[in-house]
């Protein structure tokens, strides 16, 4: 058996697994996540035409001096990038976790999204 040597390494491996069986289309694209130490990113990308239709981050300039915790952080980055989703027409998402646990800053950002009016 062979073995990951690191986090990131597993992580990476997992995202692999996941996106074998997962791709955003016209119209369904598909809302990624990726979560460093101290920030949040996320998007929400077309496969199909290679093209990223809505973001958002938490080193954006008006979040960028944010007092709140982390997960705090990430429920905003969700509610704006929802809203940020809409403007754009898209209604539906399928949620890419990237290989990280839906727990935390990923399940916060989740939430937001989904309370915003993006259905996943």
């Amino acid at each position: 058996m062979t073995q990951v040597a690191t986090r990131g390494a597993a992580r990476a491996k997992r995202h692999t697994r996941i996106r074998l069986n997962l791709a955003g289309t016209g119209g369904r694209p598909r809302l990624a996540v990726f979560r460093s130490l101290n920030h949040i990113y996320a998007q929400v990308v077309d496969d199909s035409s290679g093209r990223t239709l809505a973001a958002a981050s938490s080193v954006e300039k008006e979040l960028r001096g944010s007092s709140g915790t982390k997960t705090e952080e990430a429920r905003i980055v969700g509610r704006l990038l929802a809203e940020r989703a809409r403007t754009a027409g898209v209604r539906a998402v399928v949620f890419d976790r990237a290989g990280f646990r839906y727990h935390g800053r990923i399940k916060s950002l989740a939430d937001a999204a989904r309370e915003a009016g993006l259905e996943f």
